[in-house]
């Protein structure tokens, strides 16, 4: 974790392993605007702000949550928790 200014950021590996996905699905985030990325000084490397990693992950909690509410089932008919594609 990297503070600047006060904020902490992570890398996409540490935001990777807080949100259980890979790095692909971490930049589909970023592409589709529910994450946004910062580049940290002119290395390639971007940093994700741990407030909006939080966020997501409280997100990801409360669909998982609902779905098994509802009794929501995979496609191969398993109990297992679902994350649509977004």
């Amino acid at each position: 974790m990297i503070v600047m200014d006060g904020e902490e950021f992570l890398t996409a590996q540490e935001a990777c392993a807080l949100l259980g996905v890979k790095p692909a699905t971490l930049y589909a985030y970023v592409s589709r605007g529910l994450l946004e990325s910062y580049r940290q000084g002119i290395k390639r490397m971007r940093l994700y702000r741990r407030d909006e990693i939080d966020r997501l992950t409280r997100l990801r909690r409360s669909d998982e949550l609902e779905d098994g509410a509802h009794g929501v089932k995979g496609k191969e008919g398993d109990d297992s928790a679902w994350i649509p594609y977004v």
